[in-house]
Order: structure tokens, then sequence, then C-alpha cells
């Protein structure tokens, strides 16, 4: 019987050992060609500063001259600065009183918004728009409507009996509670359109089967809502910590860190060292210090998800 070819029957013969190196390559290329500029603007604009951070934060430099390496100098100065201290306990009192509010106000936005409701798309738009204004916009408005004399929210205080309302940004007291305000309105509607995706997943059968076995609606919320949520919850905290311990832009417009130091957070505390008083050293090691706090309540945050889900 004669032999028959692969040609013969049709089909193409198995590439040659160096015809398939050659195409193994090619892939190869055509795969980094895609990566290469992002791992590139990563390391020019990411990596590279990081590097530079970490080594100035071990210098004393004020941009003219050259960067004298002083250790630990900076750190140990850092411990016995009062306004630094402050910086921390304000930034920890921020992020403890936005993130369960933020929360708390986006996942409520979330299930309203889930249900079929007429004009629910007007309402998720509108819910969302604050996210996308200008934070200088925002704070212009929001600093009109804390005015002490003449706001609107104190003469609405004022028209339901409470005859010294709180002087909001100009309290020392009351200025943190109005940015967290302001920031948690800025922010839910972002984090609610993180929520309703997170909803969408959850099968409405498992709804059903509970209503069934005579669950209410909060029963259901608690056992088959907040449980199928847990990665989207967990994503949300992770980036509403990170965010919180950075807030910079918003405080910076509304208070500018007053009342005297009422709402000096550690961002605007290394913005000042740095970029009006030149501490390029010090501020590097603020930096620092802020990049190992965000590290460790995240790691601890990964943690406590991982040891949830087992």
């Amino acid at each position: 019987m004669a032999t028959i070819t692969a040609t013969e029957a049709g089909t193409a013969p198995p590439p040659s050992p160096r015809r398939r190196s050659k195409l193994r390559l090619r892939n190869t290329l055509i795969g980094w060609s895609f990566i290469l500029p992002n791992f590139i603007g990563f390391g020019v604009l990411t990596l590279v500063p990081i590097v530079i951070l970490f080594y100035m934060a071990f210098t004393n430099w004020n941009v003219f001259g050259k960067a004298d390496f002083i250790g630990l100098a900076n750190f140990t100065r850092l411990m016995g600065d009062g306004s630094f201290r402050t910086s921390v306990v304000n930034t920890l009192y921020y992020s403890v009183m936005h993130i369960p509010l933020t929360i708390v106000v986006s996942l409520g936005l979330a299930l309203l918004l889930n249900n079929k409701l007429r004009g629910v798309a007007f309402f998720r738009t509108a819910a969302f728009f604050p996210y996308i204004t200008s934070i200088v916009a925002i704070a212009v408005v929001w600093n009109l409507l804390f005015s002490p004399e003449y706001g609107p929210i104190n003469e609405f205080l004022k028209f339901i009996g409470i005859q010294n309302p709180p002087g909001w940004l100009t309290s020392p007291q009351w200025a943190m509670p109005a940015v967290v305000i302001v920031s948690t309105w800025r922010d839910m509607g972002y984090y609610m359109i993180l929520f309703l995706a997170g909803l969408q997943t959850v099968p409405r059968e498992l709804h059903e089967a509970a209503r069934m076995d005579g669950a209410n609606t909060w029963q259901r919320f608690t056992n088959v809502t907040l449980p199928s949520l847990r990665p989207t919850m967990f994503f949300v905290t992770v980036m509403l910590t990170i965010n919180s311990f950075k807030i910079f832009d918003l405080i910076l417009v509304m208070t500018d860190g007053g009342p005297g130091q009422a709402t000096l957070v550690m961002s605007q505390f290394i913005y000042r060292k740095g970029f009006e008083e030149s501490q390029f050293g010090y501020a590097s090691a603020a930096a620092v210090v802020l990049f190992f706090m965000c590290i460790i309540v995240t790691i601890i945050q990964f943690l406590w998800n991982k040891r949830g889900n087992k």
C-alpha cells in the first residue's frame, strides 16, 4: 500500500523546530509590545520616584545644593514634632469617621437604586455626579452652605429649634465632621456603583428561597446579600482606607488645615514641609511613614478577609 503524505491527506506538515522557535519568539515580542509601555510608565512615574523618596528620607535636602545623608535623623525629628503627631491623629480621626459612613451611605443607595424604579437611571447619575465634579467647586459651595451666620444649614437648624448651631468650618470641634460630611457626599456615588455591580451578581434564587423559608427583609439582607457582597465589600474597604489616609485636596481647599491645626492631615503636612518650607528630606520621611501606615493597614485587611473566607 502506498504511503499517503501529509500534503496528499489535506493537512499541513508539522512546523520544524526552527519555525516553532521563530513563532514563539514572535508571539513573545508581540506580548511584550503590549505590556512594555505600561511597565515603562510604572517604572518611570512610580517605581523610580518611590526609590528616590526612600533615599531622600535619609537626607537633608532643600532643593538647593547637595543632599546630605543624615541617617534616621528625620524620623527621630518626626517623633518629636507636635504638628506631625497632630496630623497623624487627624488622619486617623478622619478615616474612622469617613470609612464606615461612606460604606453605609453608598451601600444604602445601591440597595435602593438596585430596584426597578421609574427614573432609576437619573437618580444613579445624580448620585455619581458629585464624584466627577471639580473639588474647588464643591469646596466653594459647601463653604457657603456651612457659613455660621448666613449658611442654609445653620438657618435650617435654627428653624427647627437649635438656638446655637455649630460653627462648622470655623470651629475646631466641628471642622473635621464638616469635611467628613462633604467627603462622604462626594464619594458615595463612586462606591455606590461598585456596590451596584456587586448586587448584580447576587443570585435572585437565593432571595426567593429565603423568602419562601419565611425570612423577612432584614434577614435576607444579613444572610444573603451581605455574604454575597463580601468580595465587593473587601475591595471597597481597602480603597476607602487608602484614599482616606491620602486625603489632601478637599481639606486643602475647604479649610487649609484649619482652624488652627484641627484638620491638618498627613498629606498636607508633607505638602507644607516639602513645597512651602523646602524641607524635602523631612517631607520624604513623613511620606515614608504614611506609606507604611497604608501598607500595614492593607495587609491587616487582607489577612482579616482571608481569615473570614476560611
